[in-house]
């Protein structure tokens, strides 16, 4: 056991939100608020960024009723950022503007809630730390909706969108069927390089009303060959729902996407859409059918009222472990999810993977859980998906609407 070490923490989040990223966030402050050796929890606004422009909320000014709140809150309610900090190697200023900040506040211990990028740059912070001196542990909390960090079984975010995702594409396929004549509806759905969140879309087969086609970004795409398929499913069933991927590429490795690779984030990546409209258009000109394209967009990672309460639970105790870890000695950590799904029994253990493993890993769908035709997902998808999505929550309302934290965000001083 390592000695106890006192002294403040910081809690950031960072990249973009989920349904239930504050409930991680929300273990981080309520689990380090009721520790002895967290003398003071400080939120940073605006991830990385509140750190190094000093911008630091003081968590224990907050109302313990409206913390908790924050399990019901979708987005980030700390506030966000996709901020590339350089390798401390070649440019280490915002590395030393951190330790100034650390310093200034006596912050031992450091909790960053993010994806892939975010685990780059707290994997960057801890080894800078550790070379600098300065005693303080740091972890990662994962979250992404594209569930593909590396060296854990899921993410937390990802079920609460894939449910949604599954319930959307189950209640457009009813709609797309009132009437006797015939539809293609072409969803858009999110996921760059991972089809996690498209192939969540088979889900709704469960209940009738899964999509006809399912095409991802691990395999290539052909337009002619979609354009046959959906001809196909049309002429058989008289309908025809496709579930598409944001970031499907022909195999050349352009993107569908009519998106211009010169409109990216701060990590460089190309902000994608347009794809449903695109296709839609296509199947229109070339089949003379009626068509509609149809975007989730944002509405896939700030759906709360369609959270997963198996998500909004692992997501809470994501941020819980992550702190009792670094209480008792753990750093240079992300907490990771073990799970098993025998005899239909589904159980999930938490895990300490080493941030190197995870940061600029990219998880994708297994080959061997795609179809041969490339146009679905295997029942090992839906094994290894159904049960993520189980369990609603119940949720405070406030005149018929949702009752979402209000934090004061007292900064400190």
């Amino acid at each position: 056991m390592e000695k106890a070490l006192k002294g403040s923490c910081i809690i950031g989040q960072s990249g973009g939100p989920t349904s239930v990223i504050n409930a991680s966030a929300y273990g981080v402050i309520r689990t380090a608020l009721d520790n002895e050796n967290i003398t003071r929890v400080l939120g940073a606004a605006h991830g990385i960024k509140g750190v190094l422009e000093d911008k630091l909320y003081d968590m224990g000014e907050e109302d313990a009723k409206e913390l908790e709140l924050l399990m019901n809150t979708p987005s980030s309610e700390l506030g966000s950022c996709r901020y590339k900090m350089a390798d401390p190697d070649a440019d280490d200023t915002d590395y030393k503007r951190i330790l100034e900040i650390f310093r200034k506040y006596n912050v031992r211990y450091f909790f960053y809630n993010g994806g892939n990028d975010s685990m780059d740059t707290c994997a960057k912070i801890s080894r800078f730390m550790a070379k600098s001196g300065w005693d303080c542990r740091v972890m990662g909390v994962p979250k992404t909706i594209d569930n593909d960090l590396n060296n854990t079984d899921h993410c937390p975010g990802f079920a609460s969108a894939a449910k949604y995702i599954a319930t959307s594409c189950a209640e457009i396929y009813k709609d797309a069927r009132v009437y006797d004549t015939g539809m293609v509806c072409i969803v858009e759905i999110m996921g760059r390089h991972a089809g996690w969140l498209t192939a969540a879309s088979a889900l709704a087969g469960k209940v009738g009303c899964g999509p006809d086609l399912i095409y991802l970004p691990e395999t290539d795409f052909d337009m002619d060959r979609f354009v046959a398929d959906v001809e196909r499913v049309y002429n058989e069933r008289g309908n025809c729902l496709v579930a598409v991927s944001e970031g499907v590429h022909y195999a050349d490795g352009r993107f569908v996407s009519e998106a211009k690779t010169s409109a990216t984030d701060g990590f460089g990546h190309a902000q994608l859409g347009g794809l449903a409209s695109l296709l839609a258009n296509v199947v229109k000109q070339r089949l003379g059918v009626k068509v509609r394209g149809i975007e989730l967009s944002l509405l896939q990672r700030c759906a709360a009222h369609a959270a997963s309460a198996v998500d909004v639970s692992e997501a809470f105790n994501a941020g819980r472990v992550a702190v009792e870890s670094a209480v008792a000695g753990e750093s240079g950590k992300m907490v990771g999810f073990k799970c098993s799904r025998e005899n239909g029994e589904y159980k999930c253990e938490y895990d300490l993977v080493p941030l190197d493993s995870v940061a600029n890993f990219e998880k994708k769908v297994p080959a061997e859980w795609i179809t041969p035709d490339g146009t679905g997902v295997t029942e090992d998808f839906i094994a290894y998906a159904l049960p993520l999505i189980q369990g609603t929550v119940e949720r405070p309302t406030e005149h018929g609407l949702p009752r979402y934290a209000r934090l004061r965000k007292v900064l400190a001083k």
